[in-house]
């Protein structure tokens, strides 16, 4: 769910928002900042408060309490059709009796913007959602691509500071166009704002379990901490890559493990374990490990040929290596 200033953006400042229905904090105690033209991501999966915190920043929700600026302007008692906001839905909530160009001019309609102003705002919003020529026509001729196309164009007619646009993350590629698009990304879950930070921050650095298992595929190890030294599965595991040294799990991510021919390699941390399925995926293939422990971990590669006769059949023992400046520890949630 990106946030995105415009050409004539002002920062958002949110402050201890807080909203609850009966029991149940949709938003609880949420500080955020979004810079001045920066494309900020909203991920968390369904029900974390994505949705509620977009809400109060258009207006259609009153937070129980909390602060929200845009600009040094208070916005929290202002009504949402006085705070400049354009706000795509995810259904793009289009009028089905008004043509293309009705619909991208509706809210010129609503403030007053006299008509041959509005006709040249509407060709202009056209334009830049390359839909030049569609004005004319219904809502029931377009295809769902150029529909979003027609819901964007009205949420931007009218030269809003803030742009809004719902829609729901689940699948893995899903994220990728968020890490890729997104100046910074901001995971919420249980409605408390659990990271923000750049996408290669999020990604290579998660700051808890729940973001590090979220955001794209990872397998988390419980390690030991006895004498300064830490270990996994009775192995010493350098940490060099961490930020957080006292972290209580380790981090596996698919395309950060590599085979290697022996166990004696002291440049890796290594992991011991028994191949347990191979999945050809195209581009790339997965070798599925269940190491000594019984946990069952993933390692991608690219399916080159020289790599794909190196795997091991089912059933072999295997050996897989981590470079210690990929080996990041993982703060428990809980602590």
């Amino acid at each position: 769910m990106p946030v995105t200033n415009q050409h004539n953006a002002v920062p958002i400042t949110i402050r201890s928002i807080t909203k609850t229905y009966g029991d149940v904090y949709a938003l609880d105690e949420v500080d955020l900042d979004v810079k001045s033209g920066e494309f900020l991501t909203l991920l968390g999966p369904s029900g974390s408060g994505k949705t509620t915190l977009l809400m109060v920043l258009a207006g259609f929700t009153r937070p129980d309490h909390g602060s929200v600026l845009f600009g040094e302007s208070e916005v929290i008692r202002m009504p949402p059709h006085k705070r400049e906001v354009g706000m795509v839905f995810q259904n793009y909530a289009l009028f089905p009796h008004m043509t293309v160009a009705g619909n991208i001019g509706f809210p010129l309609r609503l403030r007053g913007v006299n008509k041959n102003a509005a006709l040249e705002r509407v060709e202009n919003a056209l334009g830049t959602v390359q839909l030049g020529g569609y004005g004319d026509r219904r809502i029931d001729q377009l295809s769902g691509g150029q529909m979003q196309r027609v819901a964007l164009a009205r949420a931007i007619v009218f030269e809003p500071r803030i742009l809004l646009y719902k829609r729901q993350v689940y699948v893995t590629h899903d994220q990728r166009e968020a890490l890729t698009m997104s100046d910074r990304v901001a995971v919420i879950n249980d409605g408390k704002l659990m990271q923000l930070d750049s996408p290669r921050q999020i990604y290579d650095q998660p700051a808890s379990t729940f973001v590090a298992n979220f955001i794209g595929e990872s397998t988390l190890l419980p390690v030991d901490h006895r004498n300064g030294q830490i270990s996994y599965a009775g192995n010493p595991v350098d940490i060099s890559g961490s930020e957080s040294k006292n972290g209580r799990f380790l981090m596996l991510r698919p395309e950060r493990l590599i085979l290697l021919s022996s166990n004696n390699d002291s440049t890796y941390n290594t992991f011991q374990g028994k191949v347990k399925d191979i999945v050809y995926q195209g581009e790339s293939f997965l070798l599925y490990v269940t190491l000594i422990d019984g946990t069952d971990v993933a390692v991608r590669s690219v399916s080159q040929k020289d790599l794909m006769a190196a795997v091991p059949e089912v059933g072999s023992e295997i050996v897989l290596g981590l470079h210690p400046d990929e080996t990041v520890l993982i703060p428990d949630d809980n602590e």
